[in-house]
């Protein structure tokens, strides 16, 4: 009876040792890690876009710098996924992503757009740091340039430009128009 009991354990084992093994059509982690993007952007522009005057600055620079380039430019807007404060009795606050609704209009808006005329482009949202996922997103399309507005203000002042940050961050060219 012992030697029935180790040889379903035996079989067990290896079932389970089976079961382990990797298939071949499953990814790997680096292959999780790296996300698909459209390949004819590639080597193209990025540029940061929020709506902003010094963003739409930045844009028209951008596409007359894809259509002399004869490249994509993708458009970057970062959501402002400002954190709702939940407060439940004495326990810290809990922080809840509220969506950004904004990337909608900008991509109207920029559907719209005639001076993109001529030029392909695609935007991308993300959300999270700003100057991160701009070079994020400038590493992913192994961008030959990111283009940036210039940060006024108080609050660029203080916390420091995200153009400033980018340009000391980036491993690739940065261009800030003012």
């Amino acid at each position: 009876m012992t030697d029935g009991m180790i040889a379903d354990g035996a079989g067990a084992n290896s079932g389970a040792a089976g079961s382990r093994a990797k298939r071949s059509d499953e990814p790997t982690p680096q292959e999780q890690a790296v996300p698909a993007c459209d390949p004819a952007f590639q080597h193209g522009v990025v540029v940061g876009f929020d709506g902003s005057l010094s963003s739409e600055r930045a844009l028209a620079y951008a596409v007359g710098m894809a259509r002399r380039s004869r490249c994509g430019l993708v458009i970057v807007h970062v959501a402002n996924r400002l954190p709702a404060t939940v407060w439940a009795g004495c326990e810290p606050p809990v922080f809840v992503d509220m969506p950004d609704h904004r990337t909608e209009l900008l991509g109207l808006e920029l559907a719209c757009a005639d001076y993109l005329a001529g030029v392909p482009w695609i935007l991308v949202e993300r959300g999270g740091d700003i100057c991160h996922e701009i070079e994020e997103v400038g590493r992913e399309y192994a961008a030959d340039a990111i283009v940036v507005g210039s940060t006024h203000g108080l609050l660029g002042k203080l916390f420091g430009s995200v153009s400033g940050r980018l340009a000391r961050r980036a491993n690739r060219p940065v261009i800030v128009i003012p």
